[in-house]
């Protein structure tokens, strides 16, 4: 994402047909991946649901560099998913604290 210097990426427990139906009707420009199981899910943490065949709920994490996280939610169901408008805001936060200390350090 051009001047935040980010990537996202989506993941579903859909089929690769669907999930890559759902990226395309909606002009994502992020890779959407398929396929996840309980498993995965239990790596992540997540929420499991049971029903409607068992499916991942919402989990989002912000990774820094290196891959340290910044921030994570989890949620039991459809609300409390993070806005692009806060994630913008947290990462732009965090980019002019490095930039200050960068500055500090020089």
């Amino acid at each position: 994402m051009g001047e935040l210097e980010v990537t996202i990426y989506a993941v579903s427990v859909d089929s690769k047909d669907l999930a890559t139906e759902v990226r395309d009707n909606n002009k994502l420009s992020f890779p959407v991946g398929y396929g996840v199981t309980k498993a995965d899910a239990d790596i992540l943490d997540s929420w499991w649901s049971e029903d409607r065949g068992g499916y991942i709920q919402p989990t989002e994490f912000l990774l820094g560099r290196g891959g340290t996280v910044l921030g994570g939610m989890y949620a039991s169901g459809p609300v409390g998913r993070m806005g692009a408008d806060e994630a913008i805001r947290l990462i732009t936060r965090r980019e002019n604290i490095r930039r200050e200390e960068e500055g500090k350090a020089n």
